[in-house]
C-alpha cells in the first residue's frame, strides 16, 4: 500500500511540470482497463459473473451482464480512449471518470457498510481501483481547470 502511495504522489509531482500528463495517463489506463474487460465480458459473460460470485439462471441474465459489465465498460473505454486524441473531449473524459467511477465507488463502499456477508479481495480491489481512477481524475481535472492548451 505505500508504494501506491508514493506512486501517486510521485505521478501527482511530475503532473505539475506537464499538467496534461497525469490526465492523459489515467484516461490511457483508464482506456485500456475498460476496454479490455468489457470486451473479455461480452464475449465470455461467466467471465464477470464468476469474480462477482453472481449466478446467471436465464438469458436475461446472459443479456444483461453482457450489456452492462461489456457493452458499458467498452463504451467508457473509448470515450476515454477519444479523450486523449481530442482536445475537445479531454475533459469530459476526465469528468465521466470522477462521476461515474467516483459514483461506482460511493456507491460500492455504501452497499459494504450496509451489507452484512463478508466481501473478496474482487471487492477490495474494485473499490481501490474506483478510489484511485477517481482521485487521480479529479485532480487532473482540476490542473485543466483554465487551461487552454493543445494536447
Amino acid at each position: 500500500m505505500a508504494a501506491s502511495v508514493e506512486t501517486l504522489i510521485q505521478l501527482y509531482f511530475l503532473s505539475r511540470e506537464e499538467p496534461e500528463m497525469l490526465g492523459r495517463t489515467i484516461l490511457w489506463l483508464s482506456a485500456l482497463v475498460f476496454i479490455a474487460y468489457g470486451l473479455v465480458s461480452l464475449m465470455s459473460p461467466a467471465i464477470p459473473a464468476g469474480f462477482a460470485g453472481l449466478i446467471m439462471s436465464n438469458g436475461d441474465a446472459v443479456a444483461e451482464i453482457g450489456a452492462m459489465y461489456g457493452g458499458l465498460q467498452t463504451g467508457v473505454g473509448l470515450f476515454c480512449l477519444m479523450a486523449v486524441f481530442r482536445l475537445e473531449y479531454y475533459r469530459a473524459g476526465l469528468t465521466l471518470l470522477v462521476t461515474v467511477i467516483g459514483a461506482l465507488a460511493l456507491a460500492r463502499l455504501v452497499s459494504l457498510l450496509i451489507g452484512t456477508d463478508t466481501v473478496t479481495a474482487y471487492t477490495w480491489g474494485a473499490l481501490a481501483y474506483e478510489v484511485v481512477t477517481a482521485t487521480l481524475a479529479a485532480i487532473a481535472l482540476g490542473q485543466s481547470a483554465g487551461t487552454k492548451r493543445e494536447l
